[in-house]
């Protein structure tokens, strides 16, 4: 195929995986919120449901992970000039991406039992 074609090709498919998430997010919270009704509860206990439901360390958790992220894309592209070896990006991304989450849940945990 073109290029040319391949480029034109890649705001559409952008735009509607978007669509498909966006819609897919507000179809299953509206079918989740349906079903809380019909097992009987009012809507004061609704509201208290989705409001224990929320992490209050989720940006912290992201945060980590996402550090963790950059570090390994950094390390393995310095690696990678150095070395000349290909293996280096994706082993990092992966191996320090997964210490992220695990550190993540650690911190967490340590501030849930503060």
């Amino acid at each position: 195929m073109n290029p040319e074609v391949i480029a034109v090709f890649i705001p559409i498919i952008g735009t509607l995986v978007i669509g498909i998430i966006l819609v897919a997010y507000f179809f299953f919270r509206s079918r989740e919120r349906q079903l809380l009704i019909e097992k009987g509860m009012d809507a004061q206990s609704i509201k208290e449901f989705f409001q224990n439901k929320k992490d209050p360390f989720r940006l912290l958790k992201i945060g980590i992970v996402t550090i963790c992220f950059g570090l390994g894309l950094g390390i393995g592209i310095m690696l990678n000039d150095v070395t000349s070896k290909e293996y280096w990006v994706p082993l990092l991304l992966f191996v320090l991406t997964g210490i992220g989450f695990v550190i993540a849940n650690v911190v967490s945990r340590n501030l849930e039992k503060k």
